[in-house]
């Protein structure tokens, strides 16, 4: 998983002793040019210190760190990265026999299986430049996730936040949750972005307030009534828990449910933790805030448990999220399930439909037609993680062409992973690591993939500097690794291409 330059040379000591200075008669220098040459040769050695500390320093951080790998000069060119945003075709536009002819051959790959599906079309105009079972559904996978993105910037807005609050209850406090996809327990390294609500500010707040009321002791409960319905949707198995991929969708959780190895919330955003994750997340969390209280000088009375609030329940404290806009981008950078499944609940909930998965699914398809995107669309979740959601290639075209042409729905293009930079096509993120060559940069594009599903559905700038949205899905792979770098030749064959 890790991106590594190659080790420095250490520097040779060859031992032998530098000889002395001779003078051999001249008169000696004088003494300022000595103490001038002496100063320049003590700060050149402090360089070198300095710049040998750091990169000791650098290789003792956690692979994590991308932005902190030591830069190594390379032989030559390496890439030059392409528009990361859309800004319009800057050249002619490919002709349907000359992309037929371009991806015939990784198209035609075994490793695909019997169903794959393409279309590839003008975002500027709206025509539909290729077309290969276009219109039929294929399982998306985690490609569905641009239809949640874009369905919740349309339904609540960019700028949208989502609050966690403290509350009176009739014989204490109540932890309300609000379906803040991203709340933590304490804050995340610094690097990380975006910031997260906490836990920690919550508390500090609830107890200085708690104290300015004469009160050092409460009973706590939490509230988890904003979401209904079960946590796991339908044909999700229990094993996307255990194996890190998702924890219990409710609107109460801290951390999306990852867990150190001691089995305490991470507080970090680190996709690649793939330990089980909890299975009762709004009591970890609610566990964890009395915790903070005790710290902060509050004694929390008793057990923790649920309990619904009353209307109008005086609000002693809240946190908020980082914007909608900043989520979204987030879940699509990282294919992030939790993120995605509580923003179709919000979707939900600000379109008067239940918060459950079906009322999600419904809320997420209606937006999208209010939105000009009709038909071709079938879900049971937010996140593609259901081997039961459907969506035709054609769908994804449109959802991508609505977030080109309205600038409410714009985050989500921010969100694409960039080909050999961002996300999941960057280099050892995902199967889809194979784009290179003259495509680095030049192809932005969401991936989706279970064990017999590969996709990719995005954007990407041709050889003649046309701007291209495509869609590639195949849902009956034998193998997933070769299928993705199938898929991964074609968006590359689709950058290089000037097929007239």
């Amino acid at each position: 998983m890790l991106r590594r330059g190659r080790r420095p040379r250490p520097i040779q000591h060859c031992g032998r002793r530098p000889r002395p200075i001779q003078h051999y008669g001249r008169r000696p220098r004088p003494i300022q040019y000595r103490t001038r040459l002496v100063a320049l040769v003590t700060l050149a050695m402090v360089n070198v210190i300095t710049l040998a500390a750091g990169i000791a320093v650098a290789r003792m951080l956690p692979g994590r760190l991308a932005a902190l790998k030591i830069p190594f000069v390379a032989a030559g060119r390496t890439a030059t990265a392409g528009p990361v945003l859309p800004a319009g075709t800057l050249g002619p536009l490919p002709t349907g026999s000359g992309l037929r002819s371009v991806l015939a051959g990784p198209l035609s790959a075994a490793s695909l299986g019997p169903h794959v599906l393409v279309m590839v079309a003008d975002p500027g105009s709206g025509r539909v430049l290729l077309s290969s079972g276009g219109s039929q559904l294929a399982t998306p996978a985690s490609t569905t996730k641009l239809a949640t993105a874009v369905a919740a910037l349309g339904a609540l807005g960019g700028n949208a936040r989502f609050t966690t609050k403290v509350v009176t209850g009739p014989d204490g406090i109540i932890l309300v949750g609000g379906g803040d996809p991203t709340l933590a327990v304490n804050p995340y390294p610094a690097q990380q972005y975006p910031r997260p609500a906490t836990l920690a500010s919550l508390a500090a707040a609830t107890a200085a307030r708690l104290k300015a009321l004469g009160r050092r002791s409460v009973r706590l409960a939490y509230d988890t009534s904003r979401y209904s319905g079960p946590g796991l949707a339908p044909a999700w198995p229990e094993a996307y828990v255990s194996t890190g991929n998702v924890t219990q969708i409710v609107s109460l959780e801290v951390d999306q449910g990852r867990l150190t190895a001691a089995g305490t919330p991470e507080d970090s955003d680190d996709p690649y933790n793939l330990s089980p994750r909890a299975t009762h997340p709004a009591a970890m969390a609610a566990s964890a805030f009395g915790s903070l209280l005790a710290a902060d000088g509050i004694t929390v009375i008793g057990g923790i448990g649920q309990q619904a609030a009353t209307a109008g329940a005086a609000v002693l404290a809240s946190v908020s999220s980082p914007p909608v806009s900043a989520i979204a981008e987030q879940m699509l950078v990282e294919s992030n399930n939790v993120i995605a499944e509580n923003l179709a609940r919000q979707v939900a909930i600000a379109t008067g439909k239940p918060a459950t998965f079906a009322g999600s699914a419904a809320a997420v398809i209606g937006e999208l037609r209010r939105l000009g995107v009709n038909g071709g669309i079938q879900l049971v979740d937010g996140s593609g993680l259901s081997p039961d959601d459907g969506i035709a290639p054609a769908t994804l075209i449109k959802v991508l062409e609505a977030a080109m042409a309205t600038a409410r729905l714009r985050p989500a293009l921010a969100g694409l992973p960039v080909a050999g930079f961002s996300g999941t096509l960057a280099a050892g993120e995902s199967v889809f690591a194979g784009i290179g060559g003259h495509a680095l940069g030049f192809v932005r594009a969401k991936t989706g993939n279970l064990g017999t599903v590969a996709a990719l559905a995005g954007l990407v700038y041709d050889r003649d500097g046309a701007l291209l949205v495509f869609a590639i899905m195949a849902d009956k792979v034998s193998q997933l690794n070769q299928a993705a770098t199938v898929i991964d030749t074609a968006a590359t064959d689709l950058a290089g291409c000037g097929c007239r």
